[in-house]
């Protein structure tokens, strides 16, 4: 699988999974004409995207959707709730409702749902051959019931979206920070090194941190918590990146 992370932060995220058959995008939050020139970035048409999996209809995972499909008209996959919000934002004729695990052509899909702030909101586990690559962001909190099917991927893109302190002495208001740190905000670095250090495995190449942000966060510290996290329970991986707000990642593959 090949999977490229093209923009990741509260202004905008979209990232690109492949197949060997199968051409995906993970929300379009960046303009439509950013996403496009990510994409030929890494000598992908937007033309060959076969569908787009929605997470939540955040603007900043949705912004730049409209224009894009009205372009191009891939197939949205997303949840009744949240195709009932953004159908007042915009025509979406091409799609599919999604209520449990799904496929697209050689990719099998899981979903595990999210805690946050909407109405509706997902993680996905994506799997082609004996790859897979977990994509959560936006959540307060993964639940217990899903840690057994996080177990051992290949590849991990996990939300690391706050430092706890930095954002307690930040200038966010009161109830925006009690908004981020509670169960339907977002997992801050401690959260989210906790639960990659008990998730990886051998089978494991490559972290991706992502929706960091760019007030209450760094990418040094983000990267320093994971590591000690890893080390603490002896576990170890050597590709970990971070993704940023307004440049792609590598292209990887796993």
């Amino acid at each position: 699988m090949r999977v490229c992370v093209l923009a990741s932060g509260s202004k905008g995220n979209a990232t690109y999974v492949a197949s060997p058959t199968t051409s995906l995008l993970i929300d379009l939050g960046p303009s439509c004409a950013y996403v496009e020139k990510k994409l030929q970035e890494i000598c992908v048409n937007p033309k060959q995207i076969d569908g787009i999996l929605i997470t939540h209809t955040h603007v900043d995972h949705v912004g730049g959707l409209r224009v894009f499909i009205k372009k191009y008209n891939p197939k949205i996959y997303l949840t009744q709730k949240m195709y009932e919000e953004l159908s007042t934002l915009m025509v979406i004729s091409n799609y599919e409702w999604i209520n449990s695990d799904f496929e697209i052509n050689d990719i099998a899909i899981k979903i595990i749902k999210t805690s946050h702030d909407v109405a509706d909101s997902n993680g996905y586990i994506l799997e082609s051959g004996k790859k897979s690559v977990v994509y959560i962001t936006d959540t307060g909190y993964i639940h217990y019931k899903n840690h057994k099917h996080l177990q051992n991927r290949s590849l991990y893109i996990m939300e690391s979206n706050h430092d706890v302190e930095m954002l307690m002495n930040g200038t966010y208001p009161y109830p925006v920070k009690q908004r981020i740190l509670g169960d339907r905000g977002h997992l801050s670095n401690q959260d989210s090194s906790y639960y990659l250090s008990h998730f990886v495995g051998e089978a494991t190449e490559g972290i991706i941190l992502a929706h960091l942000s760019e007030d209450n966060n760094t990418s040094e510290l983000a990267l320093q918590t994971l590591r000690s996290a890893l080390d603490k329970e002896g576990q170890k991986v050597e590709h970990i990146i971070i993704a940023t707000q307004k440049e792609r990642t590598e292209l990887i593959e796993v």
